[in-house]
């Protein structure tokens, strides 16, 4: 065999690359941890929507008073058109619930595998350690996306069966028609997806820097606890704009009219910046880190 017979044998195909992100995918969506974080994040509107109809029941006021239009703005609304369901269970979840789920994925990409014993075989593979890397992390967007779209798909489920659904108000108090609504709703969901993809990365390079999986979960989610607390001191003021998380309720802009996007662009190239320095740090860690495991 030549010397570039054996550099094309030894190349990576991109059928291979794929082959290798499908079976990423689908060992992280069958893991019985993985369905029950999903299952976890589709109970919340299930509770939330129950919790809001017994209160009705019973004769409360079914909301509470919030600015911004976050979650109590949302609720207030619920009763008069489940869909705002959707937009108070997105705001409930994105704080913790969701970033917990995406660190706990993160945190065990490839400190997981050093644990099983089963990265350094995936290395002998064509794929290289910036091909894994990239897989792992592609995989845990997914699970970004798929985690998300959970939450809203059972907020949508349990508004409809226990609310009426029609016409809504946007917070700045002017009608908008179902249909508009149901985009927006699904922007909002997009935009939260996207909101995640910066805990996505620093779970990726926490996952880097040791060989238990438990270690890094529990790194990435205290980190994530550490920030939200930093993020609501008020003589932090100066460098709260700059946490992975302070932007991440700016989705209720979506629901102006019209739509406020400062906050939102904010959030989004935040996302952007941590990803490409958290990313980056990943694979500097990864591409020299000695594989023993």
């Amino acid at each position: 065999m030549s010397q570039a017979e054996a550099v094309a044998v030894r190349r990576p195909t991109p059928l291979w690359t794929l082959g290798l992100l499908r079976n990423e995918l689908a060992v992280t969506f069958r893991r019985w941890r993985t369905l029950a974080l999903l299952g976890v994040l589709a109970a919340v509107p299930v509770l939330v929507g129950v919790s809001v109809k017994i209160e009705t029941r019973g004769g409360s006021s079914g909301g509470g008073r919030g600015g911004g239009g976050e979650g109590p703005a949302f609720i207030a609304q619920i009763t008069d058109n489940g869909l705002f369901l959707v937009f108070t269970a997105l705001a409930a979840t994105l704080p913790f619930f969701l970033p917990m789920a995406i660190g706990v994925v993160a945190g065990d990409a490839i400190a997981g595998e050093a644990n099983g014993g089963t990265l350094r075989y995936l290395l002998v593979a064509p794929a290289g350690r910036t091909r894994l890397l990239l897989t792992k992390y592609t995989t845990v967007i997914a699970f970004c996306l798929v985690a998300t779209f959970v939450v809203a798909l059972s907020a949508l489920l349990t508004g409809a069966l226990l609310f009426p659904l029609g016409d809504l108000t946007t917070i700045s108090g002017t009608r908008i028609g179902f249909a508009d609504g149901l985009g927006r709703a699904l922007l909002i969901a997009l935009v939260v997806a996207a909101s995640l993809v910066g805990i996505a990365a620093l779970g990726l390079f926490v996952s880097t820097l040791t060989n238990s999986g438990i270690a890094a979960m529990a790194t990435t989610v205290g980190l994530l606890i550490t920030v939200q607390i930093l993020d609501q001191i008020p003589q932090l003021h100066a460098l709260q704009p700059y946490f992975f998380s302070h932007y991440w309720l700016s989705f209720a802009d979506l629901m102006r009219d019209p739509v406020y996007w400062d906050d939102l662009v904010k959030n989004l190239g935040l996302q952007a910046l941590y990803a490409a320095v958290f990313g980056s740090a990943a694979w500097a860690r990864f591409t020299t880190k000695d594989i023993t495991a």
